[in-house]
């Protein structure tokens, strides 16, 4: 190799690539086959090959960065959780860099090449699958980790019992007196990402067949995750005969297109129809909405305080934090 630490030029002489490649894969992953990628990234490791530009730049900033990998980037949840994540980082010497994930293969070269380029203290994924190897090419690395919403005992993860939300959603509508009820969910799911719907309708419905009552095929119902697609399903659904006198919505965005719906077929809320949403959204009090509220401002803060704590003393233990739920009554239900 030239010189006592290795370059670029013996990364691409080594992997059998050009220099503009191994810039390529260090910059823009998505760009470069996954055979070719992986070759490069294997010889990266090989080396300990780290790019000159970025360990100047830090050297120079003498700031830290702290990363955040996130799907559905302007989805309002996510948008409150990276709000709460940017609270304590604004504060503190470390910028947030922001990566958001649309695919599989997407999330999996953030994975490969963020440990390469040495360009992050630390890393939070939000509401995202990791694997065993990842963490441990991450911890090998020495890029500390939190998960929000995957839980993984050998990281630092926020953990939300979406199953017990769906269980207080039930148990409200049946301290209510309801009987009729429906469930309205999203159909959408994404290999690399957490899915909750499903354990909230787990909860939904175990919490209902308790007290005898059981959802069958014509109570529950999917629409993408957005107010106008489930604005026309909720119409559908409620000029049925016998329609629902309750609605349970998997989130608050689906809540919201619900009661357009009812308002639309001239439906008044709560007493001709009940709704509740999930997530306590900043617009659910501005809807009236009973939701389900979770901590999504408070997670971010968590995950970042967890993480410079974690950066600042490695040594300390793994913290696994379960996020409680509470039920906001407001007027739709």
């Amino acid at each position: 190799m030239s010189g006592s630490r290795p370059t670029i030029y013996d990364v691409a002489k080594k992997a059998g690539v050009s220099i503009s490649t191994v810039s390529r894969v260090l910059n823009s992953p998505n760009k470069v086959n996954a055979e070719t990628r992986v070759a490069v990234i294997d010889t990266i490791s090989e080396l300990g090959f780290i790019p000159k530009a970025e360990a100047r730049a830090r050297a120079l900033k003498n700031l830290g960065r702290i990363g955040v990998i996130t799907p559905f980037f302007t989805e309002p949840s996510f948008v409150q959780r990276l709000r709460g994540v940017a609270s304590v980082l604004s504060s503190s010497q470390y910028e947030l860099v922001v990566f958001s994930v649309d695919s599989i293969t997407n999330l999996n070269s953030y994975l490969e090449t963020i440990p390469l380029t040495r360009n992050l203290d630390g890393l939070i994924l939000i509401s995202l699958q990791l694997t065993a190897e990842q963490a441990e090419r991450l911890s090998k690395h020495n890029i500390e980790v939190v998960l929000i919403e995957y839980p993984m005992y050998s990281l630092n993860c926020l953990e939300i019992d979406d199953q017990s939300g769906g269980r207080m959603a039930a148990n409200y509508l049946l301290q209510k007196g309801y009987t009729n009820i429906a469930f309205i969910g999203t159909a959408d799911t994404v290999e690399y990402g957490i899915n909750p719907i499903s354990s909230r309708l787990l909860g939904f419905m175990n919490r209902l067949s308790e007290s005898g009552i059981t959802l069958d095929a014509h109570s529950i119902h999917y629409a993408s995750h957005d107010i106008e697609a489930t604005r026309v399903l909720a119409k559908k659904v409620l000029m049925q005969p016998n329609p629902p006198a309750a609605i349970f919505a998997a989130t608050d965005l689906q809540a919201i297109g619900v009661l357009r719906a009812a308002k639309e077929l001239n439906l008044r809320v709560p007493q001709d129809l009940a709704v509740i949403g999930f997530d306590d959204l900043d617009l659910a009090e501005y809807f009236g909405l009973t939701t389900i509220h979770q901590p999504l401002d408070e997670s971010g803060r968590i995950a970042a305080e967890l993480l410079i704590n974690r950066i600042q003393n490695p040594d300390r233990p793994a913290q696994h934090i379960r996020l409680p739920l509470t039920l906001i009554e407001r007027e739709t239900a």
